[in-house]
């Protein structure tokens, strides 16, 4: 348990979805009567969908087009929230502050080769040997200079280039688990007085076809169209965060959103009642008392069964707290997810007022919640749960 100088505060948040950009462009959402409305490209690659990208003036935060050009868009998408948070939390133009800041970022791979990618299965629906093919066309067909220029820890180097964020740098990859880790990471080094501030986040590009083939190939895709079926839609978002110790904000008269009490990650088998009894667990470190929330922002994907069992599991265990689905506004974002759904719970917090329903079958609030608890339960793998509370 940390002391009172070490508790972690929430001083800047940045966020992009495909509703908005920046965090009063959200806070405007969530105080409006609600439910959001999403908004969904059918047409892109069906019949799937995705939420897209919203229109983004790169040259805000990005200001040399040379730094532009040599990103990829999750890249760019990322540095720019960055860059967000920053300004929000009073950091951007102090470069002594920025040279000692800690950052902590999740990540996906770099966008693929996908003419290669699609040379593959279109081989492998040919042949048997799909081992032996495989290896074939990794060695013949990939350029690695492709790679090298597309590894997951650029994106934390492109925040320090263009920032000035230079004390140190963490990436942490695994799709949801990713984000669950970099958050649990720097609430824990705040926490134990190794850390005083903190960037912490992560993003993601939907419109990426190399990152729905795993996903549509396991059949974990919502589809549309004739044969709906019902799964993830994947959407562009991105979300970071400064954290800091209550003491180190409080000294620069920083404005804090609100303190996190508790963080908490694990993973392992979803078979029979695993997944219930993990979230048990998780629930118990990180909300015992559970008058103590009266928001929660679930990061439940759509996939079937999985989704399902998370909401049954939250109405149970805290019957008395709104419950708003992340993804069914915004889309599943996958390293993202969970800096999205802390984001959004504590703007909700700050803000004093009700959160609007996230969709139609979602009730309105009776009061502003001083507190929220946030999750995550991943595609495949990774739970999460976080909650934070108003300063009192």
């Amino acid at each position: 348990m940390s002391s009172a100088g070490n508790e972690v505060v929430i001083t800047g948040i940045g966020v992009v979805t495909s509703l908005g950009v920046g965090r009063e462009a959200h806070a405007d959402l969530l105080a409006g009567a609600g439910p959001l409305v999403p908004r969904i490209d059918r047409d892109w690659l069906p019949p799937y969908a995705v939420h897209p990208l919203p229109e983004i003036d790169w040259s805000l935060q990005i200001p040399r087009r040379g730094d532009q050009r040599q990103m990829e868009n999750w890249q760019r998408l990322g540095v720019y929230a960055a860059g967000l948070a920053l300004d929000d939390a009073g950091f951007k133009d102090d470069a002594d502050a920025c040279a000692t800041m800690d950052m902590i970022v999740a990540a996906g791979g770099g966008e693929r080769d996908i003419s290669v990618d699609t040379l593959i299965v279109e081989e492998g629906r040919k042949r048997n040997d799909r081992d032996v093919l495989l290896n074939e066309k990794l060695t013949t067909e990939l350029r690695p200079t492709l790679f090298l220029a597309q590894l997951s820890n650029l994106l934390a180097g492109n925040i320090s280039i263009v920032h000035k964020v230079t004390g140190s740098s963490r990436t942490f990859m695994g799709e949801e688990g990713s984000g669950i880790s970099a958050i649990e990471t720097a609430f824990a080094r705040i926490s134990a007085g190794q850390s005083t501030h903190s960037l912490v986040g992560g993003a993601l590009v939907a419109e990426r076809q190399d990152i729905l083939l795993p996903l549509g190939s396991n059949r974990l895709l919502a589809t549309h169209g004739e044969d709906a079926t019902p799964g993830v839609n994947l959407g562009s978002a991105a979300a970071f965060l400064v954290l800091e110790s209550r003491a180190h904000a409080e000294a620069r008269g920083a404005r804090i959103y609100a303190r996190i009490d508790e963080v908490a990650g694990d993973r392992g088998k979803r078979d029979s009642d695993a997944l219930t009894r993990r979230l048990a667990r998780l629930a118990d470190t990180v909300a015992p008392q559970t008058d103590a929330v009266q928001l929660v922002v679930s990061g439940a994907t759509g996939v079937p069964g999985i989704t399902a069992a998370e909401l049954d599991f939250l109405s149970g265990r805290f019957p008395g707290a709104a419950v708003r689905g992340l993804s069914k506004a915004f889309g599943h974002t996958l390293e993202s997810h969970f800096p999205l759904a802390l984001s959004l719970a504590a703007i909700a917090v700050a803000s004093g007022r009700p959160a609007a329903p996230f969709a139609g079958d979602e009730v309105a609030m009776p009061a502003p919640a001083t507190g929220a608890l946030v999750t995550t339960v991943g595609v495949q793998r990774a739970e999460g749960m976080a909650r934070i509370s108003a300063l009192g």
